[in-house]
């Protein structure tokens, strides 16, 4: 079995399975190598309710006390049954599996499995699972892995699909050179896939992590550093000044620039004016006022007599920056000529603002990836503006390059990436820091919590609806999984639990990033016009929504965020003039994760957030923590694997100035990976 070969070359998966894959984009062997585990089971041995603590997912043997009558609230049905063991008692709640009633007998024992809560002063358990002595022998003390999964495809499936490829696939010689595994003491790759998805021990995963943790953040820094001399030194064929337009804007600006934001103006005004061309990344903190950077470089170019174009990466953003635009256009006059692309303007739309670009009559254009597509041309683009979800790179370069277009390059980006990992990250740009946030800015309020808190949380949330704002609520998972995740709430079930316990007048909609592009930006439209008051959403709301009346944002399961994350969530928030707060509720209450969690109470500084999530993540945090930001590693970690970056950066600095093109016969794997196309699996988007 090959590689390429699809995953309809597999032993019980037909048509019907396969397109449940697809949902997942695995489409071949490959793919599903790559569908690492989102997170791992380690089944303990079973302990007593007394031993049971809060947060923690744990097995008993309990004895069935009572089973109550099936209670009906709108579409939910719920079973509630209590359980004892010689230590103590523990309510169990069901959730639609009404079958249960007649499953499970008073006076029997079974094994039971999930998370304790504590409700009401008593201990509850929320879908736990249930096994047999015999089950749950099989299981005892092993490590299984959990996939992403869609309705209709279960964790077994999975599963066994990808012990059959293991078995099966011809995996070739290693591309690594062996200097570089004993160097850095990393495993051989077949192992690392047995490891990833089967580990003997948390040792062997560990290992296994590190070796494709290891690959996966090498390729990405050394296609930076071989690019970085392709992109470094291209000529400046644009003659740029200062104008009286510029000069006039920044003096009846109503505040005055931050130091910050002034010397990162000066950068970039000179970059414009260089002998080279611009490729430059602004970091900022949300609300640091990197967007006015942005208007001034545009407001240059085009007072010169040339075009720009500003990247979204929402519709429903690339609007709001469309309106902003148009209202200082207008309050002072600014030459701005500006047409919208997004995708989901109609054919004559796109045609009229396709002829404005190229005729020169539009000097700027905003929009999300539509801007630099096939159809699109300009008379005279000497700027593109991109944020951190459109990292532009030298593909995209040579695109506009064939249309006649050598652009300067400002990307923008609010993740607080340390400054000593960013230059590695961030090799082939030059960086500026916006590292302070304009005086009249409201804090934040933070608070971390318990899941006891909720019913308090949300009579804080309705008054604040009440008084005419409105809220956000972030789940960690679209949908309960078939192979029921006990731990973390998800998007579906949350918005329908949610609903029983607001008010009737209460206009609650939900968001993830499954739902259709159009269906998204209507969500999303709908929340920003305020025609919603309570948004339920995964981390899609990160980036690309700007709603000032948003006022709350209550993160659930925030312990399984990173902090550098859940510093972007909050960045939701305090967009207006109200005092605006953030909620972040913890079904863990441990020491270790409220000390990690607290540190959101104590700054708002997103670069000393990253920082102390840095220093602050241990061996045990390589698993269920989401990060965010615009690398889309499918196991790295930048602030947890931040050593095995560095090591990374060396060793690619080390290999190109060495061997640039690869020739050596030590190096003859590596080439070989990335000219035979293997790279395009780890999309690295930036290229």
């Amino acid at each position: 079995m090959k590689l390429t070969d699809s995953i309809l070359e597999l032993k019980g998966i037909g048509d019907k399975t396969a397109r449940l894959f697809q949902k997942l984009d695995i489409f071949t062997v490959k793919d599903l190598l790559h569908a690492f585990p989102r997170d791992y089971d380690k089944f303990e041995d079973i302990c007593t309710v007394s031993e049971l603590k809060t947060g923690e997912i744990a097995a008993i043997k309990g004895s069935v006390v009572s089973v109550k009558p099936l209670k009906k609230v709108r579409n939910l049905t719920i079973l509630s049954v209590l359980v004892r063991d010689n230590s103590g008692a523990v309510q169990l709640t069901f959730f639609n599996q009404p079958y249960l009633k007649n499953k499970l007998f008073p006076g029997i024992s079974y094994y039971f499995r999930g998370v304790l809560q504590v409700k009401n002063s008593q201990l509850v358990m929320e879908q736990p699972a249930i096994y047999s002595a015999a089950e749950f022998e099989l299981i005892r003390n092993s490590i299984i892995p959990k996939y992403n999964l869609t309705k209709g495809l279960s964790n077994k499936i999975v599963t066994n699909s990808v012990k059959q490829v293991l078995k099966e696939v011809t995996l070739t010689e290693d591309y690594m050179p062996d200097y570089i595994l004993k160097r850095y003491h990393l495993c051989d790759i077949y192992s690392a896939y047995q490891g990833i998805h089967f580990p003997e021990s948390f040792e062997h995963l560990v290992e296994a992590r590190k070796r494709l943790v290891f690959d996966e953040l090498f390729m990405f820094v050394y296609m930076v550093r071989r690019e970085k001399g392709h992109a470094e030194k291209l000529p400046n064929g644009y003659f740029m000044k200062d104008t009286e337009v510029l000069n006039h804007f920044l003096e009846a600006l109503p505040y005055r620039l931050t130091n910050a934001q002034m010397r990162t103006w000066q950068e970039v005004s000179e970059d414009l004016s260089s002998p080279y061309l611009m490729n430059r990344l602004i970091q900022g903190d949300v609300g640091s006022g990197k967007t006015i950077i942005a208007l001034l470089a545009l407001l240059k170019v085009v007072t010169n007599g040339y075009q720009g174009a500003l990247m979204a990466p929402t519709e429903v953003l690339a609007r709001q920056h469309m309106e902003s635009f148009s209202e200082l256009i207008k309050a002072h006059n600014l030459p701005f000529k500006p047409v919208l692309l997004v995708g989901s303007m109609t054919a004559k739309e796109k045609r009229e603002a396709y002829e404005a670009l190229k005729s020169g009559e539009a000097n700027l254009a905003i929009g999300t990836h539509a801007v630099i597509q096939e159809k699109v041309e300009f008379n005279k683009l000497a700027l593109v503006i991109t944020d951190e979800q459109h990292r532009f790179g030298v593909k995209q370069r040579e695109a506009l390059a064939g249309k006649g277009a050598f652009p300067h390059v400002l990307v923008m980006s609010a993740t607080p990436i340390p400054r000593s990992l960013a230059i590695i990250l961030y090799g082939d740009m030059h960086l500026s820091v916006i590292d302070e946030l304009p005086a009249n800015r409201l804090p934040r309020k933070n608070c971390v919590v318990g899941t006891d808190y909720r019913p308090t949380a949300y009579r804080f949330i309705q008054k604040q609806v009440e008084e005419g704002h409105q809220a956000y609520i972030i789940c960690p998972m679209v949908e309960a999984s078939e192979d029921e995740d006990n731990k973390l709430e998800n998007v579906i079930d949350y918005t329908e639990k949610l609903r029983e316990c607001m008010p009737e007048n209460m206009r609650i909609g939900y968001l993830h990033g499954k739902m259709r592009p159009a269906e998204k930006n209507r969500i999303m439209e709908s929340f920003s016009q305020k025609a919603l008051d309570i948004l339920v959403s995964t981390t899609v709301i990160e980036v690309g929504i700007n709603v000032p009346n948003a006022t709350v944002i209550m993160v659930e399961n925030a312990e399984r965020f990173g902090l550098a994350a859940l510093h972007q969530l909050r960045g939701r928030v305090g967009r207006g003039n109200a005092q605006s707060y953030c909620i972040f509720v913890s079904s863990k209450d441990d020491k270790k994760t409220m000390e990690r969690l607290d540190i959101l109470n104590k700054s708002n500084d997103g670069f000393f957030i990253a920082s102390e999530d840095l220093r602050l993540r241990g061996p045990g945090d390589l698993f269920g923590i989401r990060q965010s930001g615009d690398f889309d590693f499918e196991l790295a970690d930048i602030y947890q694997d931040a050593d095995i970056l560095k090591s990374c950066g060396e060793l690619a600095e080390q290999i190109i100035e060495e061997d640039p093109d690869l020739l050596k016969p030590e190096h003859a794997g590596l080439n070989d990976y990335f000219t035979s196309g293997h790279w395009n699996r780890l999309d690295f988007r930036s290229i």
